[in-house]
């Protein structure tokens, strides 16, 4: 999510000029809100699941999902260095096709990813608040903390919440702090002799499954522990020196990608592949079996709670002021743009963003009560390698157009393997035992294109106005 500019007056009866945001993020902080925003529910909830795909070698997918990764963020650098706006993907997508049905629908399925991130967050949530306590909760009573949890973020939301890049860097550092634990009790572990390495190199797949397949889904998956990385050029405007942007987004990549495999290798290492597949709370095994002597596992549940708690209200607000931006550019019906005298929050678009993720919550635990969190995890990847897709096209065309300062430039060979690998990882092969994935994403992107063509339908017959963004760079 990002800030808006403002507008003030110099004195009494002067024209609004625009505010612009304070430069105020460095190099070094910048960094911590790159890592902050990438570590996070994927890595606590879903290492157990990789690793259930594909065996022991749980951290191949896990290098190829952060090597598809970068490849985006060349993309990515480029695109924040030639436009240095806070409207990320949808003006990108507007600058390079100018469809603005096209921009919409980009729009929208990252509006929708915030959804579906924020409720696998809000369910590990719940998960570890269970294990926390010491709870043995059945899968209803999981769910009704989760949708509990929702309502409390809802609150706060309405409530009225900036983004505080130094609240982040504390969530950062007890982020890394629960990983870092997770690593040393790993290597405690090995040390020790109660963890067997050579499980690292095993593939293990399902019967019907080829060693290819497994890791394709497998990396589809894992995917989701390397979103977020995007985010960061929503804070374009509020930093000292945009052209930082490639050396630092590289850098914050590379320090999460390591952190991941070293969490992989050890979890597997210290957990056997049937326990770690099955648990809820896979890190947390870790502990139990590789240091049990230790009281760190009472409080790890607690240290994960922090993590995705952050998760979960980043993605909210900023589905809630997406969906309000995209009012103000009257392609949604008018009633989002409503905000709450004196707090001015949106209230409309924060209760209705919230009520869809009290939805899937209760819909996949109601129906598929064992596979929660990969199915929604899955739909986050899904929306987003779709848009990353599109971000990577974008690029190539906007080579046609050029701008007065400088700014990045990726080799063109990575846009067009970034789209390549994209839509690889989207298609059906990568998902073979969720396809309810697709179900839940044409879902999400159907409620938008439901909206979008009432706002047509009235803007056109009532108001005699098309339909179309006024002005992209201020969507978020």
């Amino acid at each position: 999510m990002s800030h808006s500019e403002n507008t003030t007056k110099t004195g009494p009866g002067a024209e609004q000029q625009p505010e612009t945001l304070k430069r105020v993020m460095g190099p070094k902080l910048l960094l911590l809100f790159i890592v902050g925003d990438i570590l996070g529910t994927g890595v606590y909830a879903l290492t157990g699941k990789v690793a259930g795909q594909v065996g022991g070698a749980g951290w191949v997918p896990v290098i190829l999902a952060f090597s598809i990764a970068a490849i985006t963020a060349f993309s990515y650098m480029e695109l924040v260095t030639k436009y240095p706006h806070a409207a990320g993907a949808a003006l990108y997508t507007h600058k390079a096709f100018g469809v603005h049905f096209v921009t919409f629908l980009v729009a929208f399925a990252v509006l929708s990813s915030g959804i579906t991130s924020a409720s696998t967050a809000s369910t590990v949530f719940a998960e570890n608040t269970a294990a926390g306590f010491g709870w043995d909760l059945p899968v209803t009573a999981t769910m009704w903390i989760a949708v509990g949890f929702l309502a409390l973020v809802a609150a706060i939301n309405l409530r009225g919440v900036s983004e505080s890049v130094w609240f982040n860097v504390v969530l950062t550092t007890i982020e890394l702090t629960g990983l870092l634990l997770v690593i040393l009790v790993g290597f405690f572990a090995l040390g020790s002799g109660s963890a067997d390495f050579s499980r690292v190199m095993i593939f293990e797949t399902a019967d019907d499954k080829s060693i290819f397949l497994a890791v394709t889904a497998a990396t589809s998956l894992a995917f989701f522990s390397m979103v977020g990385f995007e985010d960061s050029v929503n804070m374009v405007e509020e930093t000292k020196d945009p052209q930082v942007f490639p050396k630092i987004m590289l850098s914050g990549l590379t320090i999460t990608g390591i952190i991941y495999v070293l969490v992989s290798i050890v979890a597997v290492a210290a957990v056997p592949i049937g326990v770690l597949k099955e648990s809820k709370t896979p890190l947390l095994e870790v502990f139990e079996a590789g240091a049990p002597g230790l009281p760190i596992d009472e409080i790890f549940p607690f240290l994960t709670m922090f993590a995705v708690a952050n998760t979960a209200l980043i993605n909210m607000l900023m589905a809630s002021r997406l969906l309000y931006g995209m009012s103000k550019q009257n392609v949604l019906p008018p009633v989002f743009a409503k905000v709450l005298k004196g707090r001015r929050s949106p209230w409309v678009s924060i209760l209705f963003t919230t009520l869809i993720a009290f939805v899937l919550i209760i819909a996949v635990s109601t129906f598929l009560p064992e596979t929660v969190i990969a199915s929604l995890g899955g739909t986050t990847s899904l929306l987003l390698l779709a848009v990353f897709a599109v971000v990577n096209c974008a690029v190539l065309v906007l080579r046609k157009k050029t701008v007065e300062h400088k700014h990045f430039r990726a080799p063109t060979f990575l846009p067009w393997l970034g789209v390549f690998t994209c839509l690889f990882l989207v298609g059906p092969w990568a998902r073979l035992d969720d396809l309810i994935q697709y179900q839940i994403a044409v879902a999400l992107i159907g409620i938008g294109v439901v909206l979008w063509a009432v706002t047509w339908f009235w803007n056109r017959s009532v108001k005699g106005a098309s339909t179309k963004f006024r002005n992209p760079e201020e969507l978020t």
